[in-house]
């Protein structure tokens, strides 16, 4: 049977440049190759694309993006094939299957890609335009959450704008609304880019600042003694079944929170522990969550949706859905998987399926009126 070509996407413009280096690398190693070509493209931070060689980065653990690799395009679709066109020389273009984008952060998994992913009528993993912008925009996706029935901590949101014009204000209203301890977070960033806990009031404007070099967009949340629960959703190949929810996964961090130095530069920054030390109670309550904040977002493939367990009152909040989890060897969302009962390999090998069928779905609709 002839393999599929599925191009890995990696790297990007989003300060989550480096995670998706790490997460690409491992999807990379763990693609069937029984089933599939590999063909990795580097996107830098300029938003270069480079066709890479699979042979000079496989079974690497972080891949560089080279930059003197061939540049390539991928234009919209014209043809009946989707391929990747290398500039400048004999402008050879490359065919491929399927996408797989391992891209995290604005530019990347807020729906941009995905949507020239649309346009050049090419099947790619994960999840479409609406969920991926949705989810992304974290104040979007609490409201989504909030109309569905789900319970959020308590924050408020702040564009730079009236945050340079109203400090004095603002930072009353955060006093009055929400009290200290606070979270402060960009809106559309994520492994814990830019985030800061705030215990008292004269930390804030720092930590505003901060945030404001990475969004326009700034979260204010309360800050809950609470337990970090995660759950790994998968898209169900089903028609109109429920999707398929791993056991609850539990993030303890040996820093304050869960900051991205525990998540990627301290090898001891965190003990994850799947499962999740929970009642069985407690663990259907965090999958429902989880199956519902996806189905809420109207999701596809796969997300890791995260939660807050409060430790006095019990009630477990949403917290955020990641559209394009990572997949570094450490990473929750495949080791939560793996321990539901579907190995790596496989999961990716899912993926890439549920992708074709979306893509097929798709191409049967009509793209033109007729009279009934």
């Amino acid at each position: 049977m002839k393999k599929l070509r599925v191009a890995v996407l990696y790297g990007g413009r989003s300060g989550e440049h480096e995670v998706s280096l790490q997460s690409a690398a491992s999807v990379i190693n763990h693609l069937d190759r029984d089933r599939f070509e590999i063909v990795p493209v580097a996107i830098d931070k300029q938003g270069r694309w480079h066709l890479n060689d699979v042979s000079l980065i496989e079974g690497k653990k972080y891949l560089p993006v080279f930059k003197d690799a061939p540049r390539v395009v991928l234009p919209p679709n014209s043809a009946d094939i989707s391929a990747l066109v290398r500039l400048g020389g004999s402008g050879e273009a490359r065919a491929i299957d399927v996408v797989f984008p391992v891209v995290h952060g604005p530019l990347c998994e807020d729906g941009t890609i995905q949507g020239l992913l649309e346009l050049a009528d090419v099947p790619y993993v994960g999840c479409g335009v609406l969920a991926s912008a949705v989810a992304m925009d974290k104040e979007v996706a609490k409201r989504l959450a909030r109309d569905a029935g789900l319970p959020i901590v308590p924050y408020v949101s702040m564009k730079y704008e009236r945050w340079k014009k109203q400090k004095q204000q603002s930072a009353e209203q955060i006093q009055k609304e929400l009290g200290y301890p606070v979270f402060v977070k960009p809106a559309n960033l994520g492994s814990s880019v830019g985030v800061h806990k705030v215990k008292k009031p004269g930390g804030l404007s720092a930590a505003l600042e901060n945030a404001f070099e990475y969004d326009t967009k700034v979260l204010v949340e309360v800050a809950v003694n609470a337990r970090e629960i995660e759950v790994s959703v998968l898209e169900n190949p089903e028609t109109g079944a429920d999707p398929l929810v791993s056991v609850p996964g539990e993030v303890n961090p040996a820093h304050e929170f869960y900051s991205y130095e525990a998540k990627y530069l301290d090898e001891k920054g965190a003990e994850l522990i799947i499962p999740a030390k929970l009642d069985a109670a407690q663990t259907k309550r965090a999958q429902r969550i989880a199956s519902e904040a996806f189905t809420a977002l109207d999701c596809e493939g796969m997300a890791r949706v995260d939660m807050l367990l409060d430790r006095t009152s019990g009630t477990i909040f949403f917290n955020e859905v990641n559209t394009i989890p990572g997949f570094t060897p450490i990473s929750m969302y495949p080791k939560m998987w793996e321990v539901s009962g579907i190995i790596y390999q496989e999961l990716l090998s899912r993926l890439v399926d549920l992708a074709i069928s979306r893509h097929d779905r798709r191409k049967a609709l009509i793209r033109e009126f007729r009279t009934p």
